[in-house]
């Protein structure tokens, strides 16, 4: 196994401890707001925790839900909350074998079809299946070379 790839396979590994809560659903106030209230803890007494006035907190409160609010901030509410900010990345694929998979394919079949069209127009067509094959066979040439082109 290569450097690379088990670099991947690390990170992969790391990215499905975090798909396990790929389904969580954020609060509709925020997660800030929301935590705040459930302990019973006014905008006064976090902002006290923060060095930050009862309309910083707000101002916090309204970036989170509106999506304009750091990492560095969420952390620092955190750990003002006795708690531990979590962030990550998520896979839609599953994992990034499968997205890189999934990339390969895309390129594979776009560069055996122009191959393939302009055989057609010199009255060379291939068949249905020997064009599966050489997608298949670039497919896998792709996820061993990874090329940069496969992420344009």
């Amino acid at each position: 196994m290569n450097k690379r790839s088990l670099q991947r396979q690390q990170l992969n590994d790391k990215m499905l401890i975090l798909a396990s809560i790929n389904q969580v659903i954020s609060p509709p106030i925020g997660w800030v707001k929301a935590i705040r209230t459930s302990l019973g803890m006014s905008m006064l007494q976090l902002g006290n925790k923060l060095s930050k006035s009862k309309q910083g907190i707000a101002d916090i409160e309204k970036r989170e839900i509106e999506g304009g609010i750091t990492i560095k901030a969420l952390r620092e509410v955190g750990e003002a909350l006795d708690m531990k900010l979590v962030y990550g990345f998520v896979p839609i694929d599953g994992s990034l074998e499968a997205l890189i998979e999934k990339k390969a394919l895309k390129l594979a079949t776009k560069i055996v079809m122009r191959t393939s069209n302009t055989m057609r127009l010199e009255d060379q067509e291939n068949s249905n299946e020997r064009i599966e094959k050489a997608i298949k066979e670039r497919t896998n040439s792709l996820k061993q070379e990874m090329p940069k082109i496969l992420w344009d």
